[in-house]
């Protein structure tokens, strides 16, 4: 399992402060960076890629010196749009519902708050989305 170490700390507050608020989510270390689920579905995933072993990244990450990565569930009416302005936003190399978000100086964490809280109410069950407000 990886560990949060290749994540700035800075960027791990901020998703920690945001998946607080999401009834039984949960933080784990996972094969590189870290996620946060809820029961055994990833609702947001954190990490630095390493473009030389994945070059699929490489387009969407070209001038970003230290790239950091999250991917997160999006539905799928609005993954098309999401993902049409370009950066920092690009669809996952995996998954049908999968968006991916680089973060750095230039995010709008009010942004990435609402991103994940979607993405939870994607993945988890309804009873508990439905205590989102």
């Amino acid at each position: 399992m990886g560990d949060a170490g290749d994540v700035p700390p800075e960027i791990l507050g901020r998703l920690r402060s945001i998946c607080r608020g999401l009834p039984e989510a949960y933080e784990e270390p996972a094969w590189i960076g870290v996620r946060w689920r809820i029961r055994q579905r990833t609702v947001a995933h954190v990490y630095e890629p390493d473009v030389q072993r994945s070059p699929g990244y490489a387009p969407h990450l070209a001038g970003v010196r230290e790239p950091v990565v999250m991917t997160f569930r999006v539905p799928l009416e609005d993954l098309h749009g999401l993902i049409a302005g370009g950066f920092p936003f690009f669809r996952a190399l995996w998954g049908h519902n999968v968006a991916a978000v680089v973060l750095g100086g230039h995010t709008d964490w009010a942004e990435i708050a609402e991103l994940v809280t979607d993405s939870y109410r994607e993945m988890a069950p309804k009873f508990l989305a439905a205590r989102i407000r």
